[in-house]
């Protein structure tokens, strides 16, 4: 039997009508560019985090990118990650010009250890990217704790975890500066294509976010800063959108599936009590 790696059928056939009737609903409409569902995303979704604002982007790639410029984070800059992520973590702070500074893990969640983080903080780091790595959380306590002592911007890279809770029941994407999410086909709200989306609570934040995902144009031809062409495409927030309302149901069923295999391990032996 081949068991293929990702198989988004079971997801997407039950809900195939509702997908079409919002793809539908932008054909006709012809409003391709930032149109009305692009707002009923990124409101949605923000409340579903429990963050004041949401900026829908053009990948989660791209979510970081421009918090990073958001953040005005260049040349001479560090920014502390984990090198235990995907690439594009550490990759688009090289693409600023700043300087990736690695912590190490923490071996039993794998996401960032916050006494590494703070012992690499220089009078030159400006952000941290935290990454909250298979759902988890990474100890946002502590972190937050270190760089507000510094005065650090704190970027939570939730491409893997949306919907993932910290310890008193905040989300991930809600308690930084910025949150990070990737749409991508196989998250675990996966978009028809590439989408991402950042969160922030601070007004002027979202603000600028906004500007420079469409070349910081105020309106059409005027621009007051050089940004980016980071939209969300709408037929993919229109698709998210749909999807959105299924995500919790769609984890419970992840997390007994979870519970399955530890049983699995345990009669097996493969698990040690001490794990």
């Amino acid at each position: 039997m081949k068991v293929p790696m990702l198989d988004l059928s079971p997801q997407y056939e039950p809900i195939r009508s509702e997908v079409f009737k919002a793809i539908e609903k932008v054909y006709d409409s012809k409003k391709f560019i930032l149109g009305p569902e692009v707002e009923a995303f990124e409101g949605n979704v923000a409340r579903y985090i429990g963050a004041k604002h949401a900026v829908g982007v053009s990948s989660g790639t791209d979510a970081l990118l421009i918090s990073l410029m958001a953040a005005g984070i260049g040349a001479g800059d560090e920014v502390v990650t984990t090198d235990f992520s995907f690439f594009a973590t550490a990759g688009v702070i090289a693409r600023t010009g700043a300087k990736p500074v690695f912590a190490d893990i923490d071996p039993l969640t794998y996401n960032m250890d916050p006494r590494d983080f703070a012992a690499k903080i220089t009078p030159r780091t400006k952000a941290v990217i935290v990454v909250h790595l298979y759902g988890q959380s990474a100890e946002m306590d502590a972190i937050m704790s270190a760089a507000r002592a510094k005065g650090i911007v704190v970027i939570e890279d939730a491409a893997q975890s949306l919907g993932a809770q910290y310890n008193d029941g905040r989300r991930a994407g809600s308690i930084g500066d910025f949150g990070c999410f990737s749409f991508f086909p196989s998250k675990n709200l996966g978009a028809m294509g590439d989408a991402g989306l950042v969160t922030v609570n601070d007004d002027a934040l979202a603000q600028n976010l906004r500007l420079l995902r469409g070349h910081g144009a105020v309106r059409k031809y005027y621009h007051s800063m050089i940004g980016g062409n980071f939209r969300i495409d709408t037929l993919q927030a229109a698709i998210l959108d749909v999807k959105l309302k299924y995500l919790d149901g769609w984890t419970a069923a992840r997390q007994k599936n979870a519970e399955y295999y530890v049983e699995l391990f345990n009669d097996a032996g493969l698990v040690s009590s001490g794990d």
